[in-house]
Parts: structure tokens; sequence; C-alpha cells
């Protein structure tokens, strides 16, 4: 439930905490993924940290959100396992549909 408080006469203060954590809440579990022999996790995608947004969907550094959401040491296995862009592209609509987020849609708008 939403509580409001009253800081200031005229002044209204809305804490969204409870309703932020009941969202959390209900995003699915981490998925689990196996592709070339490579094992990754991958969290919801409205789960990550908000100064990843920009760049989730942004396929001119998906490298970069790979090593920040995988870690370096995962990425380097999918070097080394050959993984191409039709795999990452595989990885990523398989992400969207398991983190309930449709295809194309920008974060901007599923963070809203």
């Amino acid at each position: 439930m939403t509580t409001s408080k009253k800081t200031t006469p005229g002044r209204q203060v809305v804490s969204l905490d409870s309703m932020a954590k009941q969202k959390r809440d209900a995003l699915p579990e981490p998925t689990t993924f196996e592709l070339h022999g490579v094992e990754f996790t991958l969290p919801p995608i409205r789960s990550l940290p908000f100064e990843l947004q920009e760049r989730v969907g942004d396929l001119n550094n998906i490298t970069g959100v790979l090593k920040d959401v995988l870690g370096v040491d995962t990425v380097q296995q999918m070097y080394k396992a050959g993984y191409t862009f039709l795999d990452i592209e595989l990885i990523g609509q398989e992400w969207q549909k398991r983190s309930g987020v449709e295809a194309g849609e920008s974060e901007a708008s599923a963070a809203s």
C-alpha cells in the first residue's frame, strides 16, 4: 500500500517504496541458459541496475552489456566457444521473453 507523509504544509510526499518492492518481488526468477557448452544465468531485464538501462538495448555495445551482467570470464568462454551474432540475437530474444519484455520494447517504456 502506498503511504503519503506531510512534510510541510501544502507539500505531500508519496512513498513508492512499498509499491517498488511489490513489483521487484513479482519479477520472474533469473534464467539459466546453456549454449555451445557455456552455461550462464541472466537476471530479469527489469531487475538490472538503472545505469545499465541505456546499454541493454544498444546492439553497438552488446559485449559491454554481457560483460557487465555476466562478467568478463563468462564472455571469454563465449568467445572461445565460437558464439556468433546469431547466437547473441537468440540469447537476447529468449532473455526478453523470459523477462516478460516484449520484443522491440524499449527499456525506457519497460521501466515506466
